[in-house]
């Protein structure tokens, strides 16, 4: 079986020692390629640094929404020249969170603003962050979402979310919740989606899924996602995979091929 973490942090100080090992485990476990979203400015070199060293490894650039601070939008004009290097494939990670940020949500709304629109001009895909703000989400992709194409990064919404953002085209990523216990709503979410709308996502090194839990999570892991997926659509999880790699190639790929 062949897959692609669409939403990986390899960049993160916990892999210091141990990245190319990571990497490695991941090509072992019959990941092609994995998408290393940065989060600020400052770390979207890191970011090229690693991607540039990596022949699987390709990077989204964007500011996450708890790193807005300092934030000037000539630093759009910085996010377009990163976005020449040729490994460069999405804009994110980007997006709204309430949760740990909720003392400027207005400011948020207008950086995330800021980023969809050059994803636009610049005919790339967005990676979209939302926690504690899914209706403030779904408002600013109903005004603003048109002509961007993308996914929600490790989905928490509702079915009925779920169901108004694949009549937008948006994919949905699918991390290590999807196997917890109390995944809630998610496997609803899952078994309603076509598998045609399903991304497989690590967020690594978070959320590492069952039986993994509670270790650092890696890209070598998401068979155990797609196996999730299998059971929940009682489907095979080469099907899985399949699709859902052909799903990554079409959405962050086919201009990059």
């Amino acid at each position: 079986m062949i897959f692609i973490d669409t939403h990986a942090h390899i960049d993160d100080e916990q892999f210091e020692g141990e990245r190319q090992a990571v990497i490695r485990r991941a090509e072992d476990a019959g990941v092609k390629k994995i998408i290393n979203m940065s989060v600020s400015l400052a770390n979207a070199q890191r970011v090229l640094q690693i991607a540039s060293a990596e022949e699987i490894v390709f990077a989204g650039v964007g500011v996450h929404p708890e790193e807005i601070d300092g934030f000037d939008f000539h630093h759009i004009d910085e996010l377009a020249h990163l976005t020449e290097n040729e490994k460069v494939v999405a804009i994110g990670e980007i997006g709204l969170d309430y949760h740990f940020r909720d003392d400027n949500k207005e400011e948020q709304r207008k950086i995330f603003i800021a980023q969809l629109d050059l994803a636009r001009q610049l005919h790339l895909p967005v990676s979209i962050h939302a926690r504690d703000a899914h209706g403030d989400l779904m408002a600013i992709l109903r005004r603003e979402g048109k002509g961007v194409q993308g996914s929600i990064h490790c989905y928490s919404g509702s079915v009925e979310m779920a169901k108004e953002l694949l009549h937008m085209g948006w994919f949905i990523g699918i991390d290590g919740p999807l196997t917890f216990k109390n995944a809630a709503k998610l496997p609803d979410v899952v078994k309603m989606l076509p598998l045609e709308r399903l991304l497989l996502e690590t967020d690594c090194p978070y959320l590492a899924p069952v039986p993994m839990r509670g270790k650092k999570n890696e890209p070598a892991f998401l068979p155990y996602i797609a196996a999730k997926i299998a059971e929940i659509k009682e489907i095979a999880p080469e099907e899985v995979a399949l699709k859902t790699t052909e799903n990554a190639e079409h959405l962050f790929f086919d201009k990059k091929l």
